[in-house]
C-alpha cells in the first residue's frame, strides 16, 4: 500500500467535546504545513500516514445513526488531495462535518463552503503576522488570512477562531492584534483562546518549556464577539 493510500494516523472512535452540539468520531490526518513549536502532536506532524480511508469508512458506516458527526483534524486535513472526495462520501452517509484547519489552502475551504459540505469549521488564528513565522515555521499568512476572510464573509457555517498562546511566543500585544484584527474584518464568531499547559509526558514540536507566567487578561479589549478561555485556571479567568 502506498503511502498516499494512508493518509490517516488514528481515529478517535466517540467524542462528545470535539464537535459543538453532535456526537463525533475524529479522523487524524498525518502529515502537516506548519511546524508550530507549541504542538502536542509531534507524532501526527511527523508521520507519513499509518491508516487507510477505506477501513475509517467501514468503521463510520457501521456507526450510522448512532454517531452525528465526523471531525477532520490532524495534522492538517485540509493538505489531503483526497479530502473533497471523502467529505462527499461522508456527507452523503449522513454525517455532518467539522473541519480544523490551519487556514492554509483557502481554495479548498472556498470549494467547501460554495459546495455546502461544511456544518462547523475550527480555525486556527496561530499569530498575528509578525509572529507568524516564528510560531508556525511558515511564512504563508496571507493563506491564511484569505481563509479568514471567506469565512468571516459567510453566515451560513458556524465557525471558531482559536489561538494557543504560550508566553515566550506571544504576549498581550500578540492577542490584542488579533483581536483587531477580528474586529476589522467583521468576526461575529467565537474566539477562543487557549492557554497551553505544558506536560513532561507530552514533548512538543518545539520542545517548548513550561510558561514562566499566564497572559494577562486583564490587559486584552472588550470584544463585539464572544470570546472564550480554555485551559487557563479557573479562579484565574474568573478573578
Amino acid at each position: 500500500m502506498k503511502v498516499a493510500d494512508q493518509p490517516l494516523y488514528s481515529v478517535t472512535a466517540f467524542t462528545m467535546l470535539d464537535f459543538p452540539g453532535r456526537t463525533a468520531a475524529i479522523l487524524w490526518f498525518a502529515g502537516c504545513n506548519m511546524r508550530c513549536l507549541y504542538c502536542h502532536n509531534p507524532q501526527i506532524v511527523r508521520s507519513k500516514g499509518r491508516g487507510g480511508i477505506d477501513q475509517a469508512l467501514a468503521f463510520l458506516e457501521k456507526r450510522r445513526g448512532l454517531l452525528d458527526g465526523v471531525v477532520l483534524s490532524g495534522g492538517e486535513a485540509s493538505a489531503w488531495p483526497g479530502l473533497a472526495d471523502l467529505v462527499s462520501q461522508l456527507k452523503a452517509m449522513g454525517y455532518a462535518i467539522k473541519l480544523d484547519t490551519n487556514g492554509l489552502h483557502p481554495d479548498a475551504i472556498a470549494r467547501f463552503l460554495n459546495d455546502g459540505q461544511l456544518d462547523y469549521v475550527a480555525l486556527d488564528y496561530k499569530a498575528p503576522p509578525a509572529h507568524f513565522r516564528r510560531v508556525t515555521g511558515t511564512s504563508h499568512f496571507a493563506r491564511f488570512s484569505k481563509t479568514l476572510d471567506l469565512l468571516a464573509s459567510q453566515r451560513e457555517v458556524p465557525f471558531e477562531v482559536r489561538t494557543t498562546v504560550h508566553t515566550d511566543l506571544l504576549d498581550e500585544d500578540a492577542i490584542c492584534a488579533i483581536i483587531a484584527d477580528l474586529e476589522q474584518r467583521g468576526f461575529s464568531g467565537t474566539f477562543a483562546i487557549q492557554n497551553f499547559i505544558h506536560s513532561d509526558d507530552r514533548p512538543t514540536l518545539g520542545n517548548m518549556p513550561p510558561q514562566k507566567r499566564l497572559l494577562d487578561l486583564s490587559q486584552l479589549p472588550v470584544t463585539s464577539f464572544a470570546t472564550v478561555m480554555r485551559n487557563f485556571p479557573a479562579h484565574f479567568v474568573t478573578g
